[in-house]
């Protein structure tokens, strides 16, 4: 059987503080030097820069800060216009034998495994260094925190890496790796995986459902700690939850990690939690975007992220990326407003999320503002820079999916009403109602990473596959790196 050698290394994270000195960095992470883990584990902070660690990979570029969100992943799914001979040409014609390709795939099984390996390395110290929490419930958060991002690293390898759900005994298996040491680990079969996976995130569940603050404080009351008397004293790291692998993130993450190993009535279960979330003072906790959001450049529709990354270089990534037209979609209205919004320019979504720019070759092409934040922001309020991981919107279509056609029916109203569409009647055809489905997906996802997935869970054929190239040949099931060892130094 194949293995997977994550050599032993002394940790040398990129370990961080969280600082909350004013609105532009409340979730910045101020590099330390390296050290030896005996020392790193020897005190509450250390845990807490080792987690906060963790997060600085996960926004890395090889990661959720580019090639998982908004560049490699959707480029396999043809989101941008490419030049012809390239690896992001190929990418799209799934192209998997090309050495670029490989590469691109390769880099971000390199780069999960090792976020992967470093959530280990708290997970073997915190048990046994539990002595060295004063803070109450911050043992409970951090270790939670751990199991379902280890979760979520593992969900997304599986997806990217693994079989489709709709024939899991074709395709890749794949290690779950629950140990930092240079002991091998074994690939394990699909369901021996999916249980492992459903058992951090119940871990995480059990860890802090009673304890995340997230649960008895708003966002607002959370974003601003030193004006909430019950805050107000306390350790501000857990306050700041609401884009940390909270409560309801890994509710949301049951919801996803459900309905891709086909258990529908669990994932309209775990959906319908952080859908009903409520505030004390019976607001919604996570509530659907709106056009008012996008009028106050909102564009991500921040309040709607149940779990992200706060990455202060997005005003950079977004002049890098998009400002300039390198990344791209078609010169012709048509090709946005016709095939991918059919023609319905009311959607907040197509009214304001894409704009004409002219390139310095002086030829016109279309760009999207998704990412478009203030260089800086005016106040706490107004900071956009978040990278969206869990969304409330994707926790509608898992509803709309899973849930009695009744309710589905009204969670569909309600999600197109506040896309500005009309809520039409959700068909009963099983294959009209993928169709649908998809439809949301790329229009709501859009540089998001989660097309791909979607089209993947649900085996969907090329006609159903927008943006295409017709010469591609879909082929879901992408080839293991060809060296399977993690190299973490």
């Amino acid at each position: 059987m194949k293995m997977i050698n994550l050599k032993y290394i002394v940790v040398t994270l990129l370990l961080g503080s969280l600082v909350n000195s004013s609105c532009t960095d409340y979730l910045t992470v101020n590099p330390k030097t390296e050290m030896t883990q005996e020392v790193l584990f020897s005190t509450e902070d250390g845990f807490k820069d080792a987690l906060s660690g963790v997060y600085v990979q996960m926004k890395a570029t090889n990661l959720y800060g580019s090639a998982m969100t908004f560049t490699t992943i959707e480029q396999a799914v043809s989101s941008w216009d490419v030049t012809a001979n390239t690896t992001e040409s190929r990418l799209g014609l799934f192209n998997y034998t090309d050495v670029g390709v490989e590469s691109s795939w390769g880099t971000i099984y390199q780069a999960e495994y090792k976020v992967i390996a470093n959530i280990n390395s708290i997970l073997d110290h915190i048990d046994a260094n539990k002595a060295v929490f004063k803070t109450p419930g911050l043992y409970e958060t951090i270790k939670s925190e751990c199991f379902a991002l280890r979760a979520y690293c593992h969900l997304d390898i599986l997806r990217l890496f693994g079989p489709v759900p709709t024939d899991v005994n074709n395709g890749n298996m794949l290690a779950y790796v629950t140990n930092f040491s240079k002991t091998p680990n074994t690939l394990l079969p699909y369901e021996a995986f999916k249980e492992a996976l459903l058992r951090d995130l119940a871990e995480a569940e059990a860890l802090t459902k009673d304890m995340d603050p997230f649960v008895k404080f708003s966002i607002e009351q959370l974003r601003r700690p030193d004006q909430t008397a019950e805050l107000i004293d306390k350790d501000t790291y857990l306050a700041y939850r609401y884009l940390r692998m909270n409560y309801y993130a890994v509710k949301a993450l049951q919801a996803r990690a459900y309905l891709w190993f086909k258990n529908k009535e669990k994932a309209y279960e775990c959906a319908k939690v952080v859908i009903d979330a409520k505030n004390s003072d019976g607001s919604v906790k996570f509530r659907l975007g709106t056009a008012i959001d996008m009028a106050n450049k909102d564009y991500v529709l921040t309040c709607e992220h149940i779990f992200g990354l706060y990455d202060v270089s997005l005003y950079n990534k977004y002049s890098g990326y998009f400002a300039n037209g390198t990344l791209k979609k078609s010169t012709s209205a048509t090709t946005i407003n016709s095939q991918l919004f059919g023609n319905v320019t009311t959607d907040i979504r197509a009214a304001n999320l894409w704009e004409l720019i002219t390139l310095t070759s002086g030829a016109k092409a279309y760009v999207m503002k998704k990412y478009q934040v203030a260089q800086t922001a005016s106040s706490l309020a107004t900071d956009f820079k978040q990278i969206p991981l869990l969304r409330i919107s994707e926790m509608y279509m898992i509803a709309i999916e899973t849930a009695p056609s009744a309710e589905a029916q009204a969670l569909w109203a309600s999600f197109r009403t506040s896309r500005n569409i009309s809520a039409t009647t959700l068909p009963t055809d099983p294959n009209l109602f993928v169709n649908e489905l998809l439809k949301e997906y790329r229009k709501e996802f859009f540089a998001e990473g989660q097309a791909f997935f979607a089209y993947k869970r649900l085996n969907a054929v090329k006609p159903n596959v927008l943006f295409v190239p017709a010469a591609a040949t879909i082929n879901y099931l992408i080839p293991l790196p060809q060296s399977e060892t993690i190299d973490l130094d």
